[in-house]
């Protein structure tokens, strides 16, 4: 469980780079808070931190469930998926939005094994 810990933690950090990356298009492009809309660059860096949330949102409960249910290795090897994913979904976001699909389903990828594996396992755990 400790790799397990240690990929939630890297997830969990490129979150924090992804806000701060956020944060700093807001102030170089010149959109005062709280406003969300005001220079297209600006609206893909918030963009990709608010779908990385709703990703992180699936995947931090799934990446434990699936190591307690399935296997710690197996859901610390999905969880890089995860980051890996989430880090071309960003770059490709922020470049042209046309250019998010590989990244995102990379995330989808991993967070579709790690939400049934560790749904899947729950449930066989408490029926046997």
């Amino acid at each position: 469980m400790d790799l397990v810990a240690f990929v939630a933690g890297l997830a969990l950090i490129q979150y924090l780079v992804i806000a701060l990356q956020c944060g700093r298009a807001r102030g170089r492009l010149g959109v005062p808070a709280p406003a969300t809309t005001g220079h297209p660059e600006f609206e893909r860096y918030l963009r990709v931190q608010y779908n990385t949330i709703e990703q992180l949102v699936i995947f931090l409960p799934a990446l434990f469930g699936f190591a307690y249910f399935v296997s710690p290795g197996l859901a610390a090897a999905f969880g890089l998926v995860f980051i890996v994913g989430r880090a071309l979904y960003a770059r490709g976001y922020v470049q042209d939005p046309a250019k998010r699909g590989p990244g995102f389903g990379l995330t989808l990828l991993a967070n579709t094994v790690l939400l049934l594996g560790a749904t899947v396992g729950a449930l066989v755990d408490w029926l046997f």
